[in-house]
């Protein structure tokens, strides 16, 4: 693709690196006052753009593995053109979860095999009219073409992947661990600053999950969305886990001390701040009142802030 065609697309502001060999980040967002779409409110801007979002490919000679299309069709061709022109022509993609940023480039790779847990194709299909009368539209929605359940082992040449499902933010979680290099792809799982809840009624099992995550040997850690410069020097150690481990523990305090509510994002995650495991990013204070509201909702419960 020239600079021109690059400037031209959505793609224009994307930022590739290698954070371990054989991984290759395809980054875009947390670009202060640029939007993609639209002036108005929608997912693009206001969630995957403005929070940043990486995919990442796993490659070795002429195959690869993609972990999520990014969030848009001309994001995923660019990832697809940079693959080939390095000679890669046997590519599968890998799908985290259902959600909008993690599909919306899939049409890119239509003509590859596409792996997802069964639930994550089973709630594709019974969100497919949402997602493609969405703002952007995701369409047509391109399903997988292959399943499994719970666990899948794949192999980019000599590369061992390990795909697991974790109920963390969405039921249909899955994150892919690389044994060779201690290293976990965490998808949606983990966020830097702190986690976006769709499932409020799920928390407790998604705190349970976390525990168990724990529990695996892994050094590393690269989510889907997070701080560029962390990215590209090899992820997150750990402690992102215990971050928002203590994040989801307080939300769920939410049910019976709603005087939580009224804290702001650095009073209420003030511990996992200091630590450093997360960083302060100021279009995370939404999410944080989003993830608030989420949880009083359920709860019957009305705070004025």
């Amino acid at each position: 693709m020239s600079t021109i065609e690059r400037e031209e697309c959505w793609a224009a502001t994307m930022r590739v690196c290698m954070p371990w060999p054989g991984i290759m980040a395809f980054y875009d967002g947390r670009i202060e006052n640029k939007r993609l779409y639209s002036q108005e409110a929608n997912w693009l801007d206001d969630g995957a753009y403005s929070l940043g979002t990486a995919t990442y490919v796993i490659y070795q000679g002429t195959e690869a593995v993609v972990y999520d299309t990014h969030m848009s069709l001309r994001h995923a061709a660019f990832i697809r053109h940079t693959l080939q022109s390095q000679g890669i022509t046997d590519i599968r993609v890998v799908m985290s979860h259902w959600h909008t940023d993690h599909v919306a480039g899939n049409g890119a790779f239509s003509d590859c095999e596409i792996i997802a847990c069964d639930l994550t194709r089973a709630l594709l299909s019974e969100n497919r009219e949402r997602l493609e009368t969405g703002k952007p539209p995701i369409k047509p929605v391109v399903m997988p073409t292959a399943t499994f359940h719970n666990c899948l082992t794949l192999h980019v040449g000599t590369i061992e992947l390990e795909l697991r499902q974790l109920d963390i933010h969405s039921a249909d979680g899955v994150v892919v661990k690389i044994p060779s290099l201690g290293l976990v792809l965490s998808g949606d799982t983990l966020e830097d600053t702190l986690t976006y809840v769709t499932e409020p009624d799920r928390l407790d099992t998604h705190l349970k999950e976390l525990a168990r995550f724990k529990q695996w040997h892994f050094q590393w850690l690269l989510p889907n969305h997070g701080r560029y410069e962390i990215i590209e020097l090899g992820g997150y150690p750990r402690e992102l886990i215990d971050a928002t481990e203590k994040y989801v523990a307080q939300l769920i305090r939410l049910k019976t001390d709603s005087s939580l509510a009224n804290l702001s994002l650095k009073e209420f995650a003030a511990e996992s701040l200091a630590t450093g495991a997360v960083a302060w990013f100021e279009p995370y204070e939404a999410v944080h009142r989003h993830n608030v509201e989420q949880v009083l909702a359920l709860e019957g419960t009305y705070v004025d802030y």
